[in-house]
């Protein structure tokens, strides 16, 4: 009986200290930081991106430039929008930050769901987790308003 009981507590003293030191991990790291709409200007094209400030973390992100119709979208999700086109009609690139495929789609800046974002700061998207809505703060609501002037829609 002992030859069984020994393994057996010794594998659970191991499972206790591995969780235990994984937890203690994760304390350290702090809470993670929350996701928002945040705005940025490369060049001459905007960035509206909904994700963790100052990193990589993007769950959507939409570009364009002064005087376009159409809003470049990348990200794990899209605007859910019939009008939603997808960029890529053959081979897909591999992203080099992610190691993904490159995933891009392009939307008119007049679409019903853009313009609906424009004016209430909620934006109905979609991705591999379902349908679900984004939503914006009045400070965000003004970056997200900035970023429809900027590229000269009439959305606000």
């Amino acid at each position: 009986m002992f030859k069984f009981a020994i393994p057996a507590v010794a594998a659970l003293g191991l499972i206790t200290v591995a969780a235990q030191s994984r937890a203690t991990h994760a304390e350290a790291e702090g809470p993670a930081a929350p996701m928002g709409w945040h705005l940025s200007h490369e060049g001459s094209t905007a960035k509206l991106a909904y994700g963790v400030a100052n990193s990589d973390q993007l769950a959507l992100m939409m570009t364009c430039e002064p005087g376009q119709a159409q809003a470049v979208v990348y990200g794990d999700v899209t605007p859910s929008s019939p009008r939603l086109v997808r960029a890529s009609t053959g081979p897909m690139a591999i992203d080099p930050l992610s190691g993904g495929l490159a995933d891009e789609a392009r939307l008119p800046l007049r679409d019903p769901a853009l313009t609906a974002f424009a004016r209430n700061g909620k934006l109905a998207v979609e991705g591999e987790a379902g349908h679900f809505e984004l939503t914006s703060d009045n400070v965000e609501r003004r970056l997200i308003r900035s970023f429809f002037a900027y590229c000269g829609t009439e959305a606000v």
